[in-house]
């Protein structure tokens, strides 16, 4: 299933859907059941049995919306916590030349940060390099603490796209404590859709590319990543309790503009794009802040 969040046109209250596949017509969860939460959170929390209804829903081709009708907005929205993970790709420590990490490396973005898969990303004035980064990100969908890898899975929901959006000038200031530069109004797109574990091939197998105006700026494979979904939530769950709806970003491969010669980053009127396989692509124009 491809879970969403989404608005009507002309109407400001956020609703949760499917999508009938990428790109496609979407089925109102909450006109087939309007006991169902209106924000996916809190769908989340009501774990297998909002699932169910949500699987009647699409067996039953009723409440179908046409795209047209509607906007998406980031499969969610008012995350407990968006825990990020920093040089969690081989080929983007070969790319920098530095070791690869003996455990993960976590930093965090703000939930205000959040945006959907086709607003914009604001340019803040504090920054003058702002870059772009495409991650595979994952949904917790129960919770738990100290989560033993061969049972992390229970833990996830479902995948989709990220964009960790960088101010690489304010990753070297303040302390070289990154979060400042990750979490600017806007640095982390998500989208267009939580696709359900048991819909995926494998997401520890999946293509994963990023273009700026069209040209391919980043192209890998989650294959490259140093700490799968399982290892992450282990690690991290000994620290803190993992809740319904919190936001893994995987980290990111090689092909970001500060590594460049010379150093690239994005401007106002760029239009990014990240995409990954199965998943769908999400696309942002940078705007003034």
């Amino acid at each position: 299933m491809r879970l969403v969040q989404f608005q009507l046109h002309g109407s400001g209250e956020s609703r949760i859907g499917l999508e009938e596949k990428d790109g496609g017509n979407v089925i109102d969860l909450n006109a087939f059941d309007p006991s169902l939460p209106r924000q996916m959170r809190e769908f989340l929390e009501k774990g297998d049995a909002a699932l169910c209804i949500a699987k009647r829903a699409l067996e039953s081709g009723q409440n179908i919306l046409s795209r047209s009708q509607v906007t998406l907005l980031s499969p969610i929205t008012n995350p407990d916590k968006v825990i990020c993970v920093g040089m969690n790709y081989v080929d983007h420590c070969l790319e920098q030349n530095v070791p690869i990490p003996k455990e993960p490396i976590i930093f965090s973005k703000f939930p205000s940060s959040i945006v959907g898969p086709s607003a914009d990303i604001l340019y803040p004035t504090e920054s003058q390099q702002v870059d772009w980064e495409v991650e595979l990100a994952f949904i917790i969908g129960k919770k738990g603490k100290y989560i033993k890898e061969d049972e992390a899975m229970d833990h996830v929901i479902g995948f989709t796209v990220a964009h960790d959006v960088t101010a690489r000038d304010w990753q070297m200031k303040n302390g070289n404590q990154w979060l400042l530069s990750k979490t600017f109004d806007t640095f982390c797109p998500l989208g267009p859709a939580i696709v359900t574990k048991d819909s995926l091939s494998d997401p520890s197998n999946l293509g994963i590319c990023c273009r700026v105006n069209g040209q391919l700026v980043q192209n890998s494979n989650t294959n490259q990543m140093i700490f799968k979904t399982e290892a992450l939530i282990s690690w991290v769950s000994k620290f803190v309790t993992l809740y319904p709806g919190d936001v893994f970003l995987t980290g990111t491969p090689p092909g970001v503009g500060v590594f460049r010669n010379p150093p690239v980053f994005l401007k106002v009127g760029d239009v990014v794009q990240c995409e990954i396989d199965e998943l769908g692509t999400i696309t942002n124009r940078v705007a003034t802040g």
